[in-house]
């Protein structure tokens, strides 16, 4: 795989994990004003893209053990980045969800 072609799949990376982001901060906005009605499907939203997101990188992890040399530049490594912190984020709206219910 060259490095265009992992420049593409960071880029991927960034899509879904920002998707995914995007669903979350919603979800976070809904809570926050006391409406849980929509918190299942926030949820689904952004663990379907966090899925594709993570399918995308465990190609590239694949590759890399089992001996391939890649040439990672910096677009790959962004979308790790965003990546792990949506997946942060995720857990952090969980907790959220969860005081906001006992405050409201």
């Amino acid at each position: 795989m060259n490095r265009e072609e992992l420049s593409m799949i960071g880029f991927e990376i960034v899509a879904y994990a920002g998707d995914a982001r995007s669903s979350l901060m919603t979800l976070l906005k809904e809570v926050r004003s006391g409406n849980f009605e929509n918190v299942d499907k926030y949820l689904k939203e952004a663990d379907e893209n966090l899925n594709l997101a993570h399918n995308a990188q465990t190609k590239i992890l694949a590759q890399e053990a089992s001996g391939e040399n890649l040439d990672i530049g910096f677009i790959f490594i962004h979308g790790q980045d965003h990546l792990m912190t949506t997946l942060l984020l995720r857990e952090l709206v969980q907790d959220f969800i969860q005081i906001y219910k006992k405050n409201m």
